[in-house]
């Protein structure tokens, strides 16, 4: 494999490059070092990858089309894994510019480059987010996403049909996943269990929106790595069965694949910070608040084809994966 991930210096970015180095496999890495939250922890991430002779890396924006058709020219790429993104629901609200920018021209280009550098597999990562007013619990990537409540959902859901067009008529094999609430060590700081714990450790209050009644999928990062590693290795194929009159969602008369990567399992809000609170230690002021635009509700993934055909299967609770969030936030920023 000649792997290119795009969106290295993230949080899934770091972890995805860090196991296939491990394994000895060769990484081509690109970021923009976007400064949406802190370029010092994605710079601290990238240390920790260079330390690998067969990491190479390039700060390159997606958007930067001639760049990134040199890059395709010369690296000869076999699989290509696009986690660059412009993340964050409410933050689109603010800055739709991003959005459009980073996960619709971003992402067309790297299908270019895929078309013109042929690829045995793309993957890339989509978002719970797309499933917007859905209200069928769990989730099924079978489902209809045809109704987004935010900015990003509906980039996200783009770039699903985007996708699914450049397999279509270009045969190249494609397949989207679906993160739910990823969380854990080296994670983004501006997710709520991030700003939560920097929060309680300063005595400051969190806030907790729909009156705290917000469930939430919570997913381990190494449950997310394995789930993306089994996916790398199992390209997208056509689905013999597909059937146009009744289409599922999920697969295609293309070389096309969605899949769910959850915990399946929803846990309130409230239970979520109990649990940090146990790990800290400390009790948390809470400021309950009013539903924010772009949120839903409710994220809670059904696994049952990514079980099937990537074998996935969560390991890790939050009772475990917190704990392990909060040490090493305490190492990374030396509090106590």
């Amino acid at each position: 494999m000649r792997i290119l991930i795009t969106g290295v210096a993230g949080f899934i970015g770091f972890f995805l490059s860090r196991r296939f180095l491990e394994e000895g496999r060769q990484v081509w890495g690109i970021d923009n070092l976007s400064p949406y939250y802190d370029p010092e922890l994605k710079k601290d991430r990238l240390s920790a990858l260079k330390k690998h002779k067969r990491f190479y890396f390039e700060k390159l924006d997606l958007a930067d089309a001639p760049a990134l058709n040199r890059l395709f020219a010369e690296g000869n790429f076999t699989h290509v894994i696009n986690l660059a993104a412009q993340a964050g629901v409410r933050y689109s609200v603010i800055n739709p510019a991003a959005y459009v920018q980073s996960n619709l021209l971003g992402f067309a280009n790297l299908l270019e480059c895929c078309r013109h550098y042929p690829v045995e597999h793309l993957v890339y990562a989509s978002s719970s987010s797309v499933y917007g007013l859905n209200a069928k619990i769990p989730f099924s990537p079978r489902d209809a996403v045809g109704h987004p409540v935010s900015l990003y959902a509906a980039t996200k859901k783009a770039g699903e049909l985007l996708a699914h067009s450049y397999s279509h008529l270009y045969g190249i094999p494609c397949t989207g996943l679906r993160f739910f609430t990823v969380y854990g060590p080296w994670g983004r700081p501006d997710m709520a269990y991030f700003s939560f714990t920097r929060r309680i450790l300063a005595g400051e209050p969190i806030q907790l929106f729909n009156q705290g009644k917000m469930r939430r999928d919570f997913t381990y990062i190494g449950d997310i790595i394995r789930g993306v590693a089994a996916c790398v290795e199992n390209p997208a194929e056509a689905d013999a069965e597909w059937n146009p009159l009744s289409p599922a969602q999920d697969s295609s008369s293309a070389p096309y694949r969605i899949y769910n990567l959850g915990n399946n399992n929803s846990v309130e809000l409230e239970r979520f910070v109990a649990v940090l609170e146990d790990a800290l230690r400390l009790k948390a002021v809470i400021e309950y608040l009013p539903m924010q635009p772009g949120d839903v509700q409710t994220t809670f993934a059904d696994i049952e084809s990514s079980s099937r055909n990537l074998n996935f299967t969560p390991e890790v609770s939050l009772e475990e994966g917190l704990p392990e969030f909060v040490r090493w936030y305490k190492n990374y920023y030396r509090c106590s």
